[in-house]
């Protein structure tokens, strides 16, 4: 038996680990994945070492597969959830080896993404998990929701002002109606005709048909036209008529060619700018215990089923996320 490791003061040194990684051998389809055996090194200071056990399938991960963001190889995720398993010097006494918590972290990183059965992360992207939901519940928040606070944030958006959803029975649609009504926004966000209630559960003020007509009919419900609208159905320049002259596009997806009308300003939110932003990491998981934000679970998915665990999230409908589980 190989006898621990001890610094000086005989307090154990955390040494490397190994376990399983999904990776993206280059950039292409289903075909690139692979799922490896990696060692993961000890945290350096204000860094944690976490023990995945649920790692949350997003948008994201297709995003850096095809057409590709990164070099690969590299491995995929923004979202995991587990337990500490060593810290770093210098990170805070809130988080301790053995506490359940949930990270994001960004796979464009030496160190990759969250789909890893350990993974490295700095102690400012983890917060302990809320209180009363499972690890693969938890995993389903961060990425998404310091996305939902960022869209708010670059909205810019004063208590009674109106914001409009794109997509609003999605997950990120969710978690953003939930925050801008907690911070007095009033809301209109679109959807299937037997998913309104869903919608309206989120905490939307009106709530309108899905389809080409999206910006028609929120200007029927807006005649002036609404402040800002996150855009995460990718509906683009088509959506701006719903927008009033000097308003705010914010956009989950950059296209280069942004055209302007009436000093509408677009603006993209990626969450890979705030993933150390704890104070929102910590009133996410307040939010989700107060059961403020909803969080679910459409399918738990072994390592090797990652492809399958995609091809759920890319044919749509889900009003939730896929979960890896280690």
């Amino acid at each position: 038996m190989t006898k621990p490791v001890s610094d000086e003061a005989g307090e154990p040194v955390p040494q490397p680990v190994s376990g399983k990684a999904v990776i993206y051998t280059a950039r292409g389809g289903y075909d690139v994945i692979r799922i490896i055996e990696r060692t993961v090194r000890a945290p350096a200071a204000g860094e944690v070492r976490i023990r995945v056990q649920a790692a949350a399938v997003n948008p994201t991960d297709i995003v850096v597969r095809d057409p590709g963001r990164g070099e690969p190889p590299l491995t995929p995720g923004m979202d995991a959830a587990g337990h500490v398993e060593a810290v770093g010097r210098g990170v805070p006494q809130r988080l301790r080896v053995g506490d359940a918590v949930m990270a994001a972290v960004t796979p464009i990183r030496a160190e990759g993404g969250a789909q890893a059965a350990h993974i490295i992360a700095p102690a400012a992207s983890v917060v302990p998990i809320p209180k009363g939901v499972s690890l693969a519940e938890a995993s389903t928040l961060p990425m998404n929701g310091l996305t939902a606070l960022s869209a708010l944030e670059i909205a810019g958006l004063s208590p009674g002002k109106m914001l409009a959803v794109s997509g609003g029975a999605g997950l990120l649609a969710c978690y953003t109606i939930a925050i801008a009504k907690r911070q007095g926004l009033r809301v209109i966000a679109d959807a299937k005709p037997d998913e309104f209630g869903l919608v309206r559960s989120y905490g939307a003020d009106v709530v309108v048909s899905r389809g080409p007509g999206f910006a028609a009919a929120i200007r029927a419900a807006a005649p002036e036209g609404v402040d800002a609208l996150l855009d995460t159905a990718l509906l683009r320049e088509s959506a701006f008529p719903a927008i009033r002259d000097g308003g705010v596009c914010v956009s989950v997806r950059r296209w280069d060619d942004a055209p302007s009308e009436r000093g509408i300003q677009v603006k993209l939110v990626w969450a890979g700018e705030v993933l150390e932003r704890t104070e929102w990491l910590e009133q996410l998981r307040d939010m989700a215990e107060s059961g403020v934000i909803k969080l679910r679970v459409t399918g738990e998915y072994a390592p090797e089923q990652v492809a399958d665990a995609q091809r759920a999230l890319t044919a749509g409908g889900l009003r939730g996320r896929p979960v890896i589980i280690f």
